[in-house]
């Protein structure tokens, strides 16, 4: 029994007990007045009858007729004279007549009072002695009116003590409630603290239960700073504080083998003589230089919130851009920025070449590497600073216009002209997981089915992705639907959609229509997406798993500094990004970073899973790191099981 509910039956067991003595002893008290009272007025008027009698000629006509018209009033049940030698001489009895109160309660409380007695007498000489007894109709009438007057009178008090207590009760429920839900959250692995109530015992325990918070949350937070320096470390150029070459290329390689990767460009950036000028300016003034440059290159690129930005090595850097960007331009502007940063260090024509190449999903990185090298030695062999753009590789024809991408987009949600891919997650035991789902679209009915990142980056900026995102929901529950037996459906979620408020009310209204398909459902969003926002997808966490699915982020890592905003989610798995998975096996420090990385995820209850596991070496690295799966190019299909599309 839950204590709100002792709390009422110790209420509601009092009051009955304290109106039950209180009728009890009313009743009693009632009762024994009134019977002192019959008591008194029997003596009264006994005495009283007597002296009129006596003060008269007390003969025995006289005594029966005085005795008579007493009697006659009716409210009396017994007069009787009797003479000196005990003969009657006048008696006047009657049935007492039927109160106004029921016979069960006459039963329980009888009236018993003391008989009225005086003596007639007729100068010296004793006549009789008079005896009176009053009618307790009337006694009875009272007391029960009296009983109901009580009734009503404790049923009011009770309902005030029971309002009094109802407003206490609920006094001391919301922060007790709070307290309650702050320990769930804690089990949950979230960190979350509560206002402080002023019930004293309250707010001691509550005070406690934040400090406990606070406490752990601290830790999280202390451990979560040492790794993203080990992930710093590992990752970024300590001169510059850019993306070393090791980290650029995993993370070039993973956006050209990403699912969710559109059109993009690849930037190279060389500084001409940089040898030259180290011997003459030294080495201090040098790295002073680099690190300008650096900066003015790292605030270009975060212009671009897919951008990522890196130092290859003394001379070379360069940059990622997203579709959304015009290298030609982004080039132009970015040339002259270095040339104006780097203008008090040197004034030469020659100060820096830069080289630009379009890539897609599925653009072999070395490919790439070499169109744009081409293009840089190029612009490099004209002896001025400029920029050059790479011969263009073979591209597919697709929409020219927003206007036509928002048209075909629409009619291939309309027309249903979706599918799911599937690819499957394995546990460190091999054994299937869940399957990963994007989507897939074309333009026509006999079209080429084409990949979320030539679509979902356009979709982005034209606001589409919420009708994209429910009809992949719409396709991964008939799927569960389908096939009973199979395992857990993963769907990518824009952050996006999830900051719609009609979206998220659509998505949980499916989910409530599908409640069986939903337990099989694992709902993730990229980590950028997530942070950039926190509150619509923390809401998004709470509702989705109170319906059933997994909820989870993909992409992690690249933004570990921000993991602390994460602490209070109910997050039920990591999807840790391709990019430190890559040759980890040889990378001594993101092996470490991950290690820790996976501990940190299973100290708050997160599954921990791996991205784009490309080789063997990867898939066994990833398991002795203390990860829970992976998923990826060297992910074999465990069994025969339904598959998606």
């Amino acid at each position: 029994m839950s204590i709100y509910r002792q709390f009422w039956l110790a209420i509601v067991s009092s009051m009955l007990l304290a109106f039950g003595g209180s009728l009890v002893a009313s009743l009693l008290s009632a009762r024994a007045y009134l019977e002192a009272e019959l008591s008194i007025k029997n003596a009264d008027n006994a005495t009283a009858l007597a002296l009129a009698i006596s003060l008269g000629k007390p003969d025995a006509a006289m005594v029966e007729l005085s005795a008579a018209a007493l009697f006659d009033s009716g409210r009396y049940e017994l007069i009787r004279v009797v003479d000196a030698e005990g003969a009657t001489l006048v008696e006047k009895a009657a049935l007492p007549d039927d109160p106004d109160a029921p016979e069960w309660f006459v039963r329980l409380l009888p009236i018993e009072a003391m008989p009225g007695t005086a003596q007639i007498s007729s100068g010296w000489d004793q006549v009789g002695t008079l005896t009176v007894i009053s009618n307790r109709r009337f006694a009875y009438t009272v007391l029960w009116q009296g009983v109901w007057r009580v009734v009503v009178a404790l049923a009011l008090a009770s309902l005030v003590a029971g309002g009094l207590g109802w407003l206490i009760v609920g006094r001391l429920k919301a922060p007790l409630q709070a307290v309650i839900e702050q320990a769930t959250a804690i089990t949950e692995r979230r960190f979350v603290t509560i206002d402080e109530p002023r019930v004293p015992e309250l707010k001691r325990l509550a005070m406690a239960m934040n400090a406990t918070v606070r406490r752990l949350a601290t830790i999280f937070a202390d451990e979560a700073a040492r790794l993203d320096r080990l992930h710093q470390e590992a990752n970024l150029d300590p001169l510059t504080g850019l993306a070393n070459r090791g980290h650029f290329m995993a993370q070039l390689q993973q956006w050209l083998d990403a699912e969710h990767s559109g059109e993009g460009s690849l930037l190279l950036i060389r500084l001409a003589h940089l040898a030259d000028r180290n011997r003459h300016l030294g080495r201090a003034t040098t790295d002073e230089l680099l690190r300008s440059l650096a900066a003015t290159i790292r605030e270009h690129a975060a212009r671009d919130e897919q951008s990522l930005a890196g130092r290859l090595n003394g001379a070379d850097f360069a940059m990622m851009l997203s579709s959304g960007c015009d290298p030609q331009a982004a080039s132009a502007e970015l040339l002259a920025a270095l040339r104006e940063a780097g203008r008090p260090y040197s004034d030469e024509e020659a100060f820096a070449w830069i080289a630009y190449g379009h890539a897609r999903h599925g653009t072999p990185l070395a490919d790439l590497l070499a169109r744009v090298d081409h293009a840089l030695a190029a612009a490099e062999a004209t002896g001025n600073s400029c920029t050059r753009g790479a011969t263009a590789g073979a591209v597919q024809e697709l929409p020219p216009t927003a206007d036509h991408w928002s048209q075909a987009i629409t009619r291939a949600v309309d027309r249903n002209w979706l599918r799911l891919a599937s690819f499957p997650v394995i546990d460190t035991a091999g054994r299937l997981s869940h399957r990963e789902c994007p989507l897939r679209l074309r333009f026509e009915e006999e079209g080429e089915w084409l990949p979320a990142g030539v679509f979902l980056p356009v979709a982005e900026r034209l606001r589409l992705t919420p009708a994209l995102d429910l009809a992949a929901l719409r396709l991964a529950i008939g799927q569960l639907r389908a096939y009973p037996a199979a395992h857990g459906l993963a769907i990518n979620l824009a952050a996006s959609s999830l900051a719609n408020t009609r979206f998220r009310q659509t998505l949980l209204s499916m989910l409530a229509d599908a409640a069986s398909e939903a337990r099989r459902l694992w709902l993730e969003v990229g980590e950028s997406g997530a942070l950039r926002h926190l509150t619509a997808f923390r809401e998004f966490c709470r509702d989705a798993r109170a319906a059933g699915c997994h909820v989870g982020l993909e992409h992690f890592g690249n933004r570990f500094s921000q993991v602390g905003s994460l602490h209070d989610l109910a997050l039920d798995y990591i999807k840790v990004d391709a990019s430190f998975i890559g040759g980890i096996a040889s990378n001594r420090g993101n092996e470490t970073f991950l290690k820790g990385l996976a501990t940190i995820a299973h100290a708050l209850d997160w599954q921990v899973f791996a991205e784009g596991v490309a080789t063997a070496d990867e898939l066994a690295a990833v398991a002795d790191l203390g990860f829970d799966g992976a998923t990826g190019p060297a992910v074999l299909e465990p069994a025969a099981n339904p598959q998606c599309d």
